[in-house]
């Protein structure tokens, strides 16, 4: 007689949803990945008649679990070397359902703003505003006061809007940039490159200290247009293979030497220029990538 895992309809049900919170709270999909799946180990040894609510019962396992590896995260991101961004996702591989209205959330600008806050800052910001859990519910999920949580959501907005995140949400304009971008690489066109280009990009490179990268961002259209430029062609020179992708809700690339993924580029666009451009070469964050692209 075959055994039925009790657990499979809710994993079915929950676990995108679980795996957004995770990711959003470490920027990490292997972190994120681990978190869930740790939730759900620790479900499976539950006496389950006894949780009236499986969902937030998951939920809150799952922010407490993200909010003990955020503080590990934390310090060794202070000896990271060179600039920090975050695992890069392949939301091409997502059901679009899942990212509607959140998708603002998963880009890497935001994210990286969010490394800004506190671990408490983040589950609580992650909790109500991107997943619109009420402040009374993650009150009783992260053991506080109600009005300790208002607070808390509040000082968060704050910090975040001090700091401008934007997103342009008309994904049509955005790939139509930056394919005209990438038909100026391809060119060898630095102008039009530059002309793509707002006067004060930003280009960041994440090598982690394992692989060659940019050790500090790099500003300004006419220097990040010649260094991307000398990037492509490099690549060329190598044999390396580029393929469009959405990666983080945004235009990417995907930077291939044979089968294997050498390196993902995200281009940020507001009022029909790039504004900033974030590349991720080191490999460690490249795996979870690669596994979810595989899954297509």
């Amino acid at each position: 007689m075959s055994s039925v895992d009790p657990t499979a309809g809710l994993h079915a049900q929950h676990n995108r949803r679980l795996f957004g919170l995770a990711y959003r709270m470490l920027g990490s999909v292997t972190e994120a990945e681990d978190v869930v799946q740790d939730a759900f180990v620790r479900w499976s040894e539950m006496d389950q008649s006894q949780i009236r609510d499986p969902a937030a019962w998951l939920t809150t396992a799952v922010t407490r679990l993200s909010l003990d590896r955020l503080k590990s995260a934390r310090r060794r991101r202070e000896t990271y070397v060179g600039p920090w961004l975050p695992e890069p996702l392949a939301t091409d591989t997502v059901d679009p359902a899942d990212l509607a209205g959140t998708a603002d959330s998963l880009t890497f600008a935001f994210l990286v703003i969010l490394e800004s806050l506190s671990p408490l800052e983040r589950a609580v910001f992650v909790l109500h505003d991107v997943f619109g859990h009420p402040h009374a519910q993650i009150a009783q999920m992260l053991g506080r006061g109600p009005a300790a949580i208002r607070q808390v959501a509040a000082r968060a907005r704050r910090h975040l809007e001090q700091r401008q995140h934007r997103y342009d949400a008309d994904s049509r304009r955005q790939r139509e940039v930056t394919e005209a971008f990438l038909a100026a690489c391809a060119g060898e066109d630095v102008e039009a490159m530059i002309g793509l280009l707002a006067p004060d990009v930003t280009f960041t490179g994440d090598g982690g200290g394992v692989v060659a990268a940019t050790p500090r961002p790099v500003r300004g259209a006419g220097r990040v247009a010649k260094m991307l430029a000398g990037f492509w062609a490099t690549g060329q020179r190598r044999g390396l293979s580029v393929e469009a992708a959405e990666i983080n809700a945004e235009p990417g690339i995907v930077v291939r030497d044979g089968e294997d993924i050498e390196s993902v580029f995200v281009f940020e666009v507001r009022d029909h220029r790039i504004t900033a451009v974030r590349g991720v070469r080191n490999p460690e964050k490249l795996a979870g990538f690669a596994r979810l692209r595989r899954g297509r």
